[in-house]
């Protein structure tokens, strides 16, 4: 047992042992009133539709462990999006194991359950110390509330030790205590696990359709709460505005789904500007890429560009005009069967042609548009979105033929966020753009019917971001309730 499962580094009081049995007394023993979770069965469908592709194959799909942020301090602790989609358990360390049993697998989820009281860790281990992190569920508690069988994380080496190569599966690189217990199994086999499970995770059913729409109405009033406090007359930090954003997505949410953008002025045009350590300028344009992660980790991802003045110069409202008339153009071609790749397409045509009428594009848009020459992506730099789930880029491990080069599919949620960048330093652009950055985001649902946009509760056109920035300043700032 190393030195930090005891809990005795250097700065931990030496205690004397009248001490130590005073602690060891006095305790009641009470049971957490927990019952199954509302979502467990979407849980269990994904563990059998994941046992129906590896029949005869044990499958190993881990947490991951806590991060050190600095010294004995770790960040907070975030699981494994795979491991969440086919478990729901949000407790760091815990794997899940699927053997087979003839007919399917087995599941066994190992976790480390509630501190004991014949031992010292519940007041003396402050990672696993009851009395330091708090009160962690019993192994039937867990099990009651996932509904999937339990089994103490101690006994997890024994079992992974094992396992036969050949016939193993391990979800790599998030635990690497996992990765030493299980011998080596194939790149190319692990590579497979984590393709299969990012291809189940493209359709969405309800209730991840529901816990995303959450996600969107609390970044819909994050928003709101951010155009309340930006003053139209003198400038602010770009770090309040995350701040306040940050507030609503901790008291909304569990926190932000990834880290905010709060481009101000010529900022906006770096695609992941998240030092917001700048200021606004009247006149000038901000550019907000925020999302809520829920409580279940689903996240949103939305973006919007506003005039700081609270109203847009005509070329500031061309600009944005030609990326609105982009998005809209990717958001009416969408449907099943339709290709990702030809969405991109016709978002990227309509910012040629705006470009071409701005008197940017150094060539015919058709040239521009060619893939020998494509010179048009000086200004646009990014693709027209990507799947939005339980990760903000979900599916990331998702073959090509099944994503970026497949079809849209019913169930299928995905951003669209066109945008046009000319940087400060751009010569080929004339000097009153330069600096000039303007996104529009919005998640988007694939129906039988086409799209339906998650995120419409936050207006799209320049008319209408005018008057809703203006109504939101007119409420003043407030509080999350």
């Amino acid at each position: 047992m190393t030195e930090e499962k005891k809990g005795t580094e250097s700065h931990d009081p030496a205690y004397p042992e009248k001490f130590l049995q005073f602690m060891r007394t006095g305790w009641s023993d009470t049971e957490l009133p927990v019952t199954l979770r509302a979502e467990a069965p979407n849980h269990a469908k994904r563990r059998a539709a994941l046992s129906a592709a590896f029949p005869g194959e044990t499958l190993v799909i881990p947490s991951g462990h806590e991060m050190v942020r600095a010294n004995d301090t770790d960040f907070p602790y975030r699981p494994g999006s795979d491991f969440v989609y086919l478990t729901g358990e949000h407790d760091p360390e815990s794997v899940l194991v699927m053997r087979p049993n003839g007919s399917g697998h087995d599941a066994i989820l190992f976790v480390r359950p509630r501190s004991p009281r014949d031992t010292d860790e519940f007041f003396k281990d402050r990672r696993y110390g009851e009395l330091w992190i708090g009160r962690r569920h019993t192994l039937r508690e867990k099990s009651a509330e996932l509904g999937v069988e339990t089994a103490h994380l101690d006994t997890l080496a024994e079992v992974l030790n094992d396992l036969a190569p050949g016939r193993t599966r391990v979800l790599r690189n998030l635990d690497p205590h996992v990765d030493g217990l299980v011998r080596a199994t194939g790149p190319e086999r692990d590579r497979e696990l984590a393709h299969t499970i990012s291809e189940m995770k493209l359709v969405k059913d309800e209730w991840e359709i529901a816990q995303l729409q959450d996600a969107i109405d609390a970044t819909v009033r994050g928003f709101e709460d951010v155009a309340r406090i930006i003053p139209a007359d003198r400038a602010i930090s770009e770090r309040l505005i995350d701040g306040v954003f940050g507030l609503r997505a901790r008291h909304d949410g569990n926190t932000v789904g990834y880290s905010s953008i709060v481009g101000a002025g010529g900022n906006a045009t770096v695609l992941h500007w998240i030092r917001n350590d700048g200021r606004t300028t009247p006149g000038e344009l901000l550019l907000l890429d925020m999302g809520v992660e829920n409580r279940n980790l689903y996240t949103a991802d939305v973006t919007r560009t506003l005039p700081v003045s609270g109203t847009f110069t005509p070329l500031q409202r061309q600009v944005y005009d030609i990326v609105h008339a982009s998005q809209q153009a990717g958001m009416d071609f969408i449907k099943p069967g339709v290709k990702f790749a030809d969405v991109h397409t016709t978002c990227m045509r309509v910012l040629a042609e705006g470009l071409h009428d701005l008197g940017i594009l150094p060539v015919s848009v058709d040239e521009a548009m060619s893939k020998e020459s494509t010179v048009y992506r000086r200004w646009t730099l990014h693709g027209f979105g990507h799947m939005l789930g339980i990760d903000v880029h979900d599916c990331a491990h998702a073959r090509h033929e099944k994503y970026k080069d497949g079809a849209l599919d019913e169930g299928y949620v995905l951003t669209v966020e066109p945008g046009l960048y000319f940087q400060p330093e751009d010569e080929l652009v004339p000097a009153e753009l330069r600096g000039v950055g303007i996104r529009i985001e919005d998640d988007v649902l694939v129906t039988k019917d086409g799209a339906v946009n998650l995120s419409a509760g936050l207006p799209r056109t320049s008319t209408e971001v005018e008057s809703w920035f203006a109504t939101q300043r007119d409420q003043g700032p407030r509080l999350p309730g």
